[in-house]
C-alpha cells in the first residue's frame, strides 16, 4: 500500500534538506499510518475476510498470504497501528481477546518456569494463573508489585523467568513503578509484562520505560465502543520469546477475525480524543467525589494525595487513565445500593467504552476476592462529567435513605 508518509531517517525525523519532524503519534491514528488503498484509493482500509489465497505457479505465496489461521491483511493494518503507538520495533500481534493475549505470555514459558504476578489485578487472568498454570507446572507467586522490595524478594534468580504487572492496577488502581520493576527483573534474567489495558498508550508507553512486552485488552478503550473482543500483544524486540508466542496464536488459532479487526481500525483513529477526554471527566469526577458525604476514599492516580500519584506523574503523559474506584462509607450493602440506584452509569461489566459503567466488584468475583466488598469501579466514558456526578450523587444519597431529587 502507498503512505502519505515522507522518508524518515533512522532518527524518525524527515529524510531531506528541511529535516521537519515526521507526523506526530495522533496525526498517524487518525490517518490510520497514511495508507491509502492502492486499488480504489479509498482512505479506509478494506475489509479482507477471505480465508485462502491462490498459490503461484511454482506453488509459492507472493502475496504473503496462504490461509487466514495464521495471518490477515485486516488484522495487519489494526497491527501496525497499535505498534506505532507503543513504540514496538517487534511489532504486535492481536488474539480474539485479551485474556488469549494474557494466556499466551505465560503458555510460551518453559515447564518448570517461575512467574511474579500482582497480588491484586485483573481478576480472570488472577484465576487462570491459580488454576490452569500448576496444569502446565508453572509456578506463580502474588505480591504487591507497587512494592518494589517486595518485587525484588519474590525473585527467584536462575528461575523466575517472567515478571506480569499491571498498571495502573485493576481495582484498585495501584501504579507499579515500570522502569523500576523491569531493572528488577532484567537483573534475575526475566522478562517484564506489562497490562497497560487502563493506562492505553496515549498515557504510557511501558516498552519506552524497559518493558519487553505490552498487553492491552483491546475490548477496552482501544476499541472503546463495547461492540468488539480482542486482545493485544507488542513487543519491543524480536526474539525466540517472541516468535514463540506468534506460534502459539498461529497453532491455537487465537488470532482476531477480519471483521472485529476492522472495528478496532475504526476505534484506533479517534483513541488519542477519547482517551483524553474519558481521562479528564475522570480526574474531575475524583476531584468531586473525594469531598462527598458517603465517599470514604477515592481511588485513582491522577490525585495528589494517591499513594502512587509521583511515580504516575513520571511515568504517565498526559492524564492518570479513565479508570477510578470509590470506597462507599456504609460498607457493601450501601455500595451495592448505590449501583441499584444509578441511572445514567450502566451496571455492566468490561470498562473503557464511550458508555460509563458501575461495577460491584466484590459481588462479581465472589469468594476469594481481594477487593474490598464497599468498593465500586467506575469506568468513565464521555457523557459530561457534571451530569455522571450528579447521577451517583443522587444514587449515593438514595443508598443511604436520603431523597431522592430524580424522584
Amino acid at each position: 500500500m502507498s503512505s502519505i508518509i515522507p522518508p524518515q531517517d533512522e532518527t524518525g525525523t524527515e529524510a531531506g534538506p528541511s529535516r521537519a519532524p515526521g507526523p506526530s503519534r495522533r496525526s498517524l491514528a487518525a490517518q490510520a499510518m497514511g495508507r491509502i488503498d492502492p486499488v480504489t484509493r479509498a482512505v479506509v482500509a478494506p475489509l479482507h475476510v477471505s480465508t485462502t489465497f491462490i498459490r503461484d505457479p511454482d506453488n509459492a505465496y507472493s502475496s504473503g498470504f496462504s490461509y487466514a489461521r495464521p495471518d490477515n491483511a485486516t488484522v495487519r493494518e489494526a497491527e501496525s497501528v497499535i505498534a506505532m503507538l507503543e513504540g514496538a520495533e517487534a511489532g504486535a500481534l492481536l488474539f480474539g481477546s485479551g485474556m488469549a493475549a494474557a494466556t499466551a505470555v505465560f503458555t510460551a514459558l518453559e515447564p518448570g518456569d517461575h512467574a511474579v504476578a500482582p497480588r491484586v489485578m485483573y481478576w480472570a487472568l488472577r484465576r487462570w494463573l491459580r488454576e490452569e498454570a500448576p496444569r502446565r507446572t508453572l509456578t506463580v507467586d502474588f505480591v504487591d508489585t507497587d512494592d518494589l522490595d517486595a518485587l525484588r524478594a519474590a525473585m527467584r534468580p536462575g528461575r523466575t523467568k517472567l515478571v506480569w504487572i499491571e498498571t495502573p492496577g485493576n481495582p484498585l488502581w495501584t501504579i507499579t513503578d515500570i522502569a523500576g520493576a523491569a531493572d528488577i527483573a532484567h537483573a534475575a534474567g526475566a522478562r517484564l509484562a506489562v497490562d497497560s489495558t487502563a493506562a492505553s498508550p496515549i498515557h504510557t508507553r511501558p516498552l519506552t520505560l524497559g518493558a519487553d512486552i505490552v498487553m492491552h485488552s483491546a475490548t477496552k478503550i482501544l476499541n472503546g465502543h463495547s461492540d468488539v473482543v480482542a486482545g493485544v500483544l507488542a513487543a519491543g524486540r524480536a526474539d525466540a520469546f517472541w516468535e514463540r508466542i506468534g506460534a502459539i496464536r498461529a497453532n491455537g488459532g487465537a488470532i482476531l477475525g477480519p471483521f472485529e479487526a476492522y472495528l478496532l481500525m475504526r476505534s484506533l483513529r479517534t483513541l488519542p480524543l477519547r482517551a483524553a477526554a474519558q481521562a479528564a471527566s475522570a480526574l474531575d469526577l475524583a476531584q468531586r467525589l473525594r469531598r462527598h458525604a458517603f465517599v470514604a476514599s477515592v481511588l485513582y492516580p491522577g490525585l495528589p494525595d494517591d499513594p502512587g500519584h509521583a511515580v504516575a506523574a513520571r511515568q504517565m503523559e498526559g492524564g492518570f487513565g479513565y479508570m477510578l474506584s470509590i470506597r462507599v462509607r456504609g460498607g457493601e450493602a450501601a455500595a451495592v445500593g448505590t449501583a441499584a440506584r444509578v441511572r445514567l452509569w450502566k451496571r455492566a461489566t468490561s470498562l473503557g467504552g464511550v458508555e460509563s459503567l458501575v461495577e460491584h466488584r466484590a459481588s462479581v468475583e465472589g469468594p476469594g476476592s481481594p477487593c474490598p466488598p464497599d468498593l465500586l469501579r467506575l469506568s468513565t466514558g464521555l457523557e459530561d462529567p457534571g451530569d455522571l456526578f450528579a447521577d451517583l450523587d443522587a444514587a449515593l444519597w438514595a443508598a443511604h435513605g436520603g431523597e431522592d431529587p430524580r424522584a
